[in-house]
């Protein structure tokens, strides 16, 4: 008698268990640009930053590692970016591209993440980093704080998967499927 309310209880309660995010497959991210940091660029061993936005994204497949600065939010997926480095797909063709929240990290850590940053682009020369300092593209795409969120886009810049949270070991073997369909 008390299981017919409670599973109407969680069905009602269930757009609350939803996803956070305000992100449709098959359609683009919402535009959003970072200015304050932006994209981590090297020059002569140099790092220097340039304004990002999410149409330099376009003409590659791509998987969009949105983290907040926390290194328990980098662990979430560190299995699938460790399958896709593993899997060497052609940089004519694909690219990651990492945006991490920097405003989404632990009080006072800021210049660390920032540091950390820097040091994942020079040993990923060839990932896309972006570093957004106020939290831009995580407020825009409605975002979870203190996650990890994984996004996959085909060239033309649709969505084709997208997820909160860690993966699992079939989402991992799913994402490395669609870039492999789009390549």
């Amino acid at each position: 008698m008390t299981k017919k309310p409670l599973v109407t209880l969680l069905l009602a309660c269930s757009p609350f268990f939803a996803a956070a995010h305000n992100l449709s497959l098959g359609q683009p991210v919402i535009d959003v640009e970072v200015t304050n940091y932006g994209e981590i660029m090297l020059t002569d061993n140099e790092t220097r930053y340039q304004p990002w936005d999410n149409q330099s994204m376009l003409g590659k497949v791509r998987v969009i590692q949105a983290i907040a600065g926390r290194g328990s939010s980098k662990e979430l997926n560190a299995p699938l970016m460790a399958a896709i480095t593993a899997a060497k797909f052609p940089v004519e063709a694909y690219q990651t591209t990492t945006i991490i929240n920097q405003d989404d990290a632990m009080w006072g850590t800021g210049s660390i993440v920032k540091s950390k940053a820097e040091t994942s682009k020079e040993e990923f020369p060839w990932s896309s980093m972006v570093l957004d300092a106020d939290g831009v593209v995580a407020k825009t795409w409605g975002l979870e704080n203190e996650s990890s969120a994984i996004i996959v886009q085909n060239k033309s810049g649709e969505v084709l998967f997208i997820k909160e949270g860690a993966l699992d070991d079939n989402d991992v073997t799913s994402v490395l499927t669609l870039i492999r369909e789009q390549l």
